[in-house]
């Protein structure tokens, strides 16, 4: 990602920076006694990828918890795992699925039925997410939500019910998500040192796949300072392998302003380190701003009262100089943001002062060329590569080619960061954003974009590197392999510019670095793998499945007798050891 000199053969890293690149050198004069060689043996290397909006602190907190379905390709597959995460999850925990995958990955096409969900699971509480729209609960886990016949829908949400009005365990986001999260956070929480342990085990996820920064974008149910104590502790003892900058969500319904103007008292945009500082506002400003996407429903319309509850927040921030993000999904509804923002920059001018826009899918190019007037920015997720079909079946193909026009965006200069928003809707798998970005398709194969609409591997490789930097006001800073800035790289499975269109989505870390420190290392570089304490509770599913799914990885146990090995997966390593006859084996 250096324009000067794009590739190198030799980088020298001191003190946690990059001190010099050499294209036909190798850099001998620069080494001492201490110094460290690593030869990567011919392997891409590529600056660390940069999330521009991930929701890794409260991802971190609930991650062992969590059964992923992300990349598991068929349902079969999906409910054995939920059939066997059931059995060993103990009693009060739920099995939750929470987020990153779609029906239109699964072999079958289809979701899961409640039937199913109820078969697979028996008396265990079970709560599964479906992007924005919907949300499973097994007669379990209603019980333990306090659902009953006698329980009325809540603001924007619908508990569907059977002939006699009992709720059948499908909830339903009408218009917007709060049913599914607030009923999400009624299951139990991990201990303080599980969540420590979660935490480090999802940000090393994230260094498995070449992550090595993301910008937090807060989250419901997500209070501050309250749940940022774990992150601040694995700051405090060196333990937070991905760079963050973090966000400040507002909780509280129509005391929006109330939040801001006591957080501005507290902490200010830049407090913190290289590895964790807090960044500015949102992306919730205001409750009545929130145009959830959910392309089985109508667009909604924002409430009258938007304009003049979020311009108090934005007049608090503006006086403040707090940078600050909003989610929008809709033009029609930046379209009456933006007037709120112009109204409060001709008082006090948002000049200098990094503010953007979330998502955008359908913003047009009148108001990109108003968000550039104002200095601000726009941050890209793969929100549509999980539910492109949707929106092709409501507002047709035509209207889908530039959702969201980021090859647009850029052509009119205006700065475009790219991201995964995971873990509630799209995946936390950077390379399926990638491959997004380049193929124009979504995770089910549908074409989406044509050419006009399509950026090269090497123009998408800089908005999640170079171009997320700008938003978290760290350009040049990072996200460039040159001298000066912060040393994270990651060494890939396979060269990100050569493999097919199909394997983009698939590549992976081998090594990662951050700050010239290794924080994960697989095949050839295994022997250099930083140790992390095993994943706790003995029960988390991600003892037993990992993250994000591997082809390679093991399928489900089955029993089968007369055996003489048996093979236990851990975090996706194998290990094997001599057997009795008749035990529970992996195949694989």
């Amino acid at each position: 990602m250096n324009r000067v000199e794009p590739e190198v053969r030799t980088v020298a890293i001191k003190d946690g920076r990059f001190q010099a690149l050499s294209h036909e050198s190798d850099l001998q004069d620069l080494r001492g006694p201490a110094t460290k060689l690593i030869d990567l043996k011919g392997r891409r290397v590529i600056p660390g990828l940069n999330d521009s909006h991930l929701h890794l602190i409260r991802g971190g907190l609930n991650f062992n918890m969590e059964l992923r379905w992300d990349g598991v390709p068929s349902l079969s597959d999906a409910l054995q795992m939920l059939r066997e995460q059931a059995l060993r999850t103990p009693p009060p925990q739920w099995v939750r699925i929470v987020g990153g995958w779609t029906e239109q990955q699964f072999a079958e096409k289809r979701m899961p039925t409640l039937n199913e969900i109820n078969e697979a699971t028996g008396e265990t509480p079970c709560f599964i997410l479906h992007l924005y729209d919907r949300a499973w609960l097994n007669a379990a886990a209603l019980r333990a939500s306090g659902y009953t016949k006698d329980t009325p829908n809540p603001p924007g949400g619908e508990i569907q019910r059977d002939s006699r009005g009992n709720p059948t365990g499908l909830l339903i986001a009408r218009p917007n998500a709060n049913i599914l999260y607030s009923t999400l956070a009624k299951a139990p929480k991990l201990n303080p040192e599980d969540a420590l342990n979660s935490t480090r085990h999802f940000m090393r996820e994230m260094n498995r796949l070449g992550l090595t920064s993301a910008i937090d974008a807060g989250g419901g149910f997500q209070n501050y300072p309250d749940d940022y104590g774990v992150i601040e502790q694995l700051e405090r003892e060196g333990n937070i392998t991905v760079r963050l900058a973090y966000n400040l969500f507002t909780q509280r319904p129509k005391q929006e302003r109330d939040d801001f103007a006591k957080w501005v008292a507290m902490t200010k945009p830049g407090a913190g380190s290289d590895y964790l500082r807090m960044n500015g506002a949102g992306e919730m400003l205001v409750f009545s701003a929130a145009d959830f996407e959910d392309f089985l429903e109508p667009r909604p319309d924002l409430a009258p009262a938007m304009e003049s509850e979020l311009e108090q927040v934005i007049r608090v921030l503006a006086a403040h100089r707090w940078p600050f993000r909003l989610h929008a999904t809709y033009n029609e509804s930046i379209t009456r943001m933006l007037n709120v923002f112009e109204k409060v920059n001709r008082e006090i001018p948002f000049e200098g002062m990094h503010w953007f826009f979330d998502h955008a899918e359908t913003i047009d190019d009148r108001n990109i060329e108003r968000v550039g007037a104002l200095g601000g920015g726009i941050a890209v997720q793969h929100r549509m590569a999980f539910q492109g079909e949707y929106f092709i079946d409501r507002y047709g193909a035509k209207a889908a080619r530039r959702t969201p026009p980021f090859k647009r965006m850029l052509q009119m200069g205006v700065p475009v960061g790219a991201g995964t928003d995971a873990t509630r809707v799209a995946s936390y798998n950077p390379w399926v954003a990638l491959s997004w970005l380049t193929t124009g398709r979504t995770v089910g194969g549908t074409a989406l974009y044509n050419e006009s609409n399509l950026l090269s591997r090497e123009e998408a490789l800089r908005l999640f590197t170079q171009g997320s930097s700008w938003f978290s006001s760290e350009q040049g800073l990072k996200g460039t392999i040159a001298p000066g800035q912060l040393a994270d790289l990651t060494a890939l499975s396979a060269d990100y510019f050569s493999v097919p269109d199909d394997s983009v989505k698939h590549l992976e870390a081998v090594l990662t670095i951050v700050g010239g420190r290794v924080v994960y290392a697989a095949e050839e570089f295994a022997g250099i793998d930083p140790p992390i304490p095993p994943v706790s509770a003995d029960w988390s599913p991600v003892r037993y499945h990992g993250g994000y799914h591997k082809m390679a990885q093991a399928q489900p146990a089955v029993r089968r007798a007369g055996h003489s090995h048996c093979a236990s997966q851990d975090s996706g390593r194998f290990e094997l050891w001599p057997g009795q006859g008749g035990c529970d084996c992996f195949a694989f």
